[in-house]
């Protein structure tokens, strides 16, 4: 194993994801040890490093490795591997439910852009998961419709699950502190992730099942109707927060979705939507954006088809904003590396796609910030999901006015800015940035198939309405640049 510290310093990781890969890493070369293998373990700052010293002691070693899903890792591996007189097979990455194979001969069917509600049914047909006779229970294949109530301002979820860490995982997470900070090439604003809370993730397998257990016992039966809410005090609601321990491969989605399903089924008070919402998560939408990167790369990372040049404002960084969704989300990233998925593609993508953020620079942001971040799950999620870059899968912008915040979220109550206005003194940036990125990709976005009925509401705001609009529009662009927003 080796654990090659050059990585950690290309972004400015959230230190919560540079402790979890850690102190991940070492834990399982510690089980490895209990259970009587011979581990090789080299803490250096490349991987060229490592596999220097690995076959210097190892002459001509063939090394076999799952193939990783990010683009080109594997070749790069391979070439750094031969370049030492070593040699490298790359197996199939055995972490997902859908093989390349399989997906591979499902796409030659289908011409982009691909739908993720066609492939979603393939795999619940294949798997049998919640199915019945041939046919998904309760007689829908998706209940989407039924996952977006919002439950009050009053509402007091369960705790979230919190994994204390052990002595290896605080010591890993102090040496991450001294170690990395500032070491990064560029100093992001407001000194990137500042006095973040104390470590709570897996980073075993125990810990990982235990909260697993957590989900299913005090979360999962109001997962379903509630999560799409957003509550300013409530930063996990009913979310698993197993993602990270997927990505890991602490997990497998099968053995996830296997308990998940048995949990919704033996306890009468989980509803459908609950447990068809989590399974259309994790086998319909992960492995969709699995084989969507894989076979769109590299071009999907630098996808702009709505031309989008400005850069990141520095809020995303620091959180001081008067915006109230956006301070609260930013500072939740901060503390803790982690938004659930509304709040990354409702606040944090649609601000950006509406303010007109380059989509590689919002998703060098997220790959940094977030613990469950790696290039192959951020990138066609951020650059086509979030900013609309290719239309591989995306059939319209994920775009949205205050409306939509007021509607699922607490935070518009205690804004400065008000959500009902789209112009003048006030009016919030998300309202005026709405109708003025309409306004600008009108001759893109017009014929869309979905988009109708959006634009029959600009063409009701020509005139004096629409100047106003975008004059708040650049006021909100210029307010951003100097922090004043």
């Amino acid at each position: 194993m080796i654990e090659a510290h050059d990585f950690a310093r290309r972004h400015p990781y959230h230190p919560h994801k540079l402790t979890l890969l850690f102190s991940a890493m070492r834990y399982f070369r510690d089980e490895l040890r209990e259970a009587g293998r011979t581990v090789d373990y080299y803490q250096v700052e490349t991987f060229g490093e490592g596999l220097d010293t690995h076959l210097d002691a190892h002459p001509s070693d063939e090394l076999v490795t799952m193939r990783p899903p990010t683009h080109g890792a594997g070749e790069r591996l391979r070439e750094i591997v031969t370049e030492r007189g070593g040699s490298l097979r790359l197996v199939e990455n055995d972490l997902f439910c859908c093989s390349v194979d399989r997906f591979d001969e499902w796409a030659a069917e289908r011409e982009l852009p691909y739908r993720q509600e066609q492939f979603y049914r393939m795999l619940r047909r294949e798997t049998g998961y919640l199915m019945s006779d041939g046919e998904p229970v309760g007689g829908e294949w998706n209940y989407d419709s039924e996952n977006r109530d919002f439950p009050g301002t009053e509402y007091d979820p369960p705790d979230p699950p919190q994994c204390e860490p052990d002595a290896l995982t605080q010591e890993t997470a102090d040496w991450v502190a001294s170690e990395f900070d500032g070491s990064y090439d560029s100093d992001p604003p407001g000194g990137a992730w500042a006095a973040p809370e104390p470590f709570r993730w897996p980073v075993n397998r125990a810990d990982a099942i235990s909260v697993l257990e957590e989900f299913c016992e005090h979360h999962l039966a109001a997962f379903g109707p509630y999560q799409d809410a957003m509550l300013a005090d409530e930063w996990a609601m009913h979310h698993s927060l197993l993602s990270a321990a997927l990505n890991l491969g602490l997990l497998h989605p099968r053995e996830v979705l296997d308990r998940v399903i048995e949990a919704g089924q033996s306890d009468p008070d989980v509803p459908l939507h609950s447990l068809e919402g989590f399974v259309r998560q994790v086998l319909g939408w992960r492995e969709f954006m699995r084989h969507v990167y894989r076979v769109t790369m590299p071009e999907l990372a630098t996808a702009n088809q709505l031309t989008a040049t400005e850069p990141l404002p520095d809020f995303y960084w620091t959180g001081e904003t008067e915006m109230a969704c956006m301070a609260d989300v930013v500072d939740g990233v901060r503390r803790r590396g982690y938004s659930h998925h509304i709040e990354r593609l409702m606040v944090l993508s649609n601000f950006a796609l509406l303010y007109g953020v380059g989509p590689a620079r919002l998703n060098e942001w997220f790959h940094a910030a977030y613990v469950d971040a790696y290039h192959w799950v951020t990138t066609p999620n951020v650059v086509e999901m979030g900013s609309f870059g290719a239309g591989v899968f995306a059939t319209k912008p994920y775009a949205a006015s205050a409306n939509y915040v007021n509607r699922m979220s607490d935070h518009c109550s205690d804004c400065t800015y008000y959500h009902t206005k789209a112009s003048g003194e006030g009016a919030c940036p998300f309202n005026a940035l709405y109708w003025e990125f309409l306004d600008r990709n009108e001759e893109r976005l017009r014929d869309t198939g979905r988009m109708g009925l959006v634009y029959s509401h600009l063409d009701d705001k020509r005139g004096e309405e629409l100047a106003a609009i975008r004059e708040r529009a650049n006021e909100v662009r210029e307010r951003a640049k100097r922090m004043e927003l």
